[in-house]
Order: structure tokens, then C-alpha cells, then sequence
């Protein structure tokens, strides 16, 4: 099943947000690889694609697991979670309608 992954930054990690995007991407990679991840990427703080110093609000990402508890323990040992960054993690099913 799939299951969407929102993660709410802390304040003032943009540092220790970019220090452990490499481990982060990579992870989502592997994902990718198995054919699990239908999308991930950051939410900026400001309206703009590029939001400079004010850095990002927090990231989403939808993926296939074989349970809740298998998506927890994933995002649980996610490398932003392990440098500060995240604040808050929400994980709750999805049901892809579009595009179909």
C-alpha cells in the first residue's frame, strides 16, 4: 500500500538539513530503485523553488510499504530525523486516484 510521509521542519536546521540531504537522497534512491517511490521533495518556506536562506518548511514523500508500521520504522531512521532536522513526522495511507 502506499503511504504519504509528512515531515515538519524545526526552525533555524536549514544547516543540518543540507549536511544530511546526501544520506537522505540516497535513501530515497534505494526507494526509487525498488520501484517504491512515486514522489519526494521538499516544501520551501517561501513561494519560490529556490527559497535561499529561508530554507524549507518540512518534506513529503509517498512510497510504497508493506504495512504502516514498515513505513514508520522507515521514516523513523531517516538521517534528517537522526541530524534534528524534523520536527513532526506524519505517516498516513494513501490512495492514489490521478493520474491514473
Amino acid at each position: 500500500m502506499l503511504y504519504a510521509i509528512i515531515a515538519e521542519d524545526k526552525a533555524g536546521t536549514l544547516d543540518k538539513r543540507l549536511a544530511a540531504r546526501p544520506a537522505h537522497v540516497e535513501r530515497l534512491q534505494a526507494l526509487q530503485a525498488e520501484g517504491r517511490l512515486i514522489l519526494a521533495g521538499p516544501c520551501p518556506a517561501i513561494d519560490s523553488p529556490d527559497p535561499g536562506p529561508a530554507g524549507f518548511s518540512g518534506s513529503i514523500i509517498i512510497a510504497e510499504f508493506a504495512s504502516l508500521e514498515a513505513a514508520r520504522t522507515w521514516a523513523d531512521a531517516d538521517p534528517y530525523i537522526a541530524a534534528g532536522v524534523y520536527e513532526k513526522v506524519v505517516i498516513k495511507p494513501f490512495k492514489k486516484v490521478l493520474p491514473a
